[in-house]
């Protein structure tokens, strides 16, 4: 059960990864910061979100990729990193995740929530579905997979979210 529930962390880390990249690519000002549409998603939905949760998981996926090919995590590698292509997953887990948490944004406007504010579980496992439904066509996350993810996102979410607002990223810790 343990390798399971490593194996599951180990695999959607290009997505956690990817999720978390805006926000730390946030304070560079790199180009494309705008909003695509804040009437339809709020000001926190930007196009340069989604080109750094690609170079995020991106990054992930390499450093995944070096680790299989010197034998490390090998117990728990769920994909073969060496032949897979590597920006295909990379915008399959760092879109996807973004995809999912725009998506909701856009149900959030409709309810009429602030930006900003907590809607949970939503915030936290938006991603996680994004990334599902991305990887259909070459990957299907078993079931086991799929509830331990859902389970541990939003643990795993607060705790770098609460990080984040330590360290200045975020205005707001959750």
């Amino acid at each position: 059960m343990l390798n399971l529930f490593l194996a599951s962390l180990y695999f959607i880390l290009p997505g956690y990864i990817g999720n978390m990249f805006p926000v730390l690519t946030g304070k560079a000002r790199l180009p494309f910061g705008k909003p695509i549409s804040e009437k339809h998603f709020g000001t926190n939905k930007t196009y340069r979100g989604f080109y750094s949760a690609f170079l995020g998981a991106l990054l992930c996926l390499y450093m995944q990729y070096y680790f299989q090919k010197n034998g490390y995590f090998t117990e728990i590698t769920i994909l073969d990193y060496k032949n897979i292509n590597l920006f295909l997953y990379a915008f399959l887990f760092g879109i996807g995740a973004m995809t999912g948490d725009l998506i909701k944004s856009f149900f959030k406007r409709k309810l009429k929530k602030e930006d900003g504010a907590s809607w949970f579980p939503f915030d936290q496992i938006d991603f996680v579905f994004g990334i599902y439904i991305f990887l259909l066509p070459v990957y299907i996350i078993p079931i086991k997979m799929l509830g331990i993810l859902i389970l541990v996102t939003p643990v795993i979410h607060f705790s770098t979210n609460a990080i984040g607002y330590l360290l200045g990223l975020k205005k707001v810790w959750w």
